[in-house]
């Protein structure tokens, strides 16, 4: 059990905690969130403060949002992060994040993700895309892999077209399982997302999208023709420019936003 306690707290399972402690990996993360005394500077889960402690150094403030009791507590008590924090003892999942936005000023959002919510919670946080600058998030590397992913990878599915729909996304930093503890059994690597401006994400309902790409990679070795059969017959898909003898996989995420635009409006022509 020792290798679950650091810093004298023992790693909750339930809430995916594994805490970052290799100084190289810190600074790393820390240097490409490059965060300044100008901005607001958001850390969800930070745990131990691992990252908050030298982002706070460099910024001179920042908010945490920390769902574990225990940890908010500690915070609030840090001899020297104390005064340095604003910390909402909240779920991430739940917390509107519209609350922290200043006139003018738009979010830095970072934090080393736990990896049992980490798909949801970005769905959460691509709701605040407009109000964000830029995130900077360690996660499972394969979950990183399959947000950056490009059309015709066997890694490319719905988390990589709803990503690139909102964000530009990039890997910058990769972690092996020994930069924490309790090491995970996986590797690691951090993901920046730069959410694109609202005349770059083309007038499609998220929603619409969604629904599109969950019919798509449900099934993902089938053909077009097939998994679209709900909402579209393979001329209407022919009509749109698209071979319907091809896989999901194979479609760019522009392809998919332009077929949840036909699908919208032929469900509003339908109203």
């Amino acid at each position: 059990m020792t290798d679950k306690v650091h810093q004298g707290h023992t790693a909750r399972k339930r809430f995916g905690q594994n805490f970052l402690h290799d100084p190289v990996v810190i600074e790393r993360i820390v240097k490409a969130i490059n965060p300044k005394p100008t901005d607001i500077l958001v850390e969800i889960g930070p745990g131990l403060g691992a990252i908050t402690e030298p982002v706070a150094e460099k910024s001179g403030h920042l908010t945490v949002v920390e769902l574990d009791r225990d940890l908010a507590q500690r915070l609030q008590e840090h001899p020297v992060l104390a005064d340095k924090l604003t910390i909402y003892q909240a779920d991430a999942m739940k917390f509107d994040f519209r609350q922290l936005v200043q006139p003018g000023k738009k979010l830095k959002v970072f934090g080393n993700l736990p990896y049992n919510i980490s798909t949801p919670l970005l769905f959460h946080l691509f709701d605040y895309a407009d109000d964000i600058e830029n995130m900077h998030f360690m996660l499972q590397k394969e979950v990183v892999e399959r947000m950056t992913a490009g059309h015709g990878s066997k890694t490319y599915g719905r988390l990589s077209v709803m990503t690139q729909f909102f964000c530009h996304a990039m890997p910058v930093v990769e972690v092996g399982p020994g930069a924490f503890k309790p090491a995970p059994k996986v590797d690691s690597a951090v993901v920046r997302l730069i959410p694109k401006p609202v005349s770059e994400r083309q007038d499609v309902p998220v929603a619409v999208l969604n629904r599109v790409c969950l019919e798509a990679f449900n099934q993902r070795r089938k053909t077009l023709r097939n998994c679209f059969s709900n909402f579209a017959t393979a001329e209407q898909i022919v009509a749109m420019g698209i071979d319907p003898t091809l896989r999901p996989e194979q479609l760019s995420v522009e392809q998919f936003i332009g077929i949840a635009r036909w699908l919208h409006q032929q469900e509003q022509h339908q109203l």
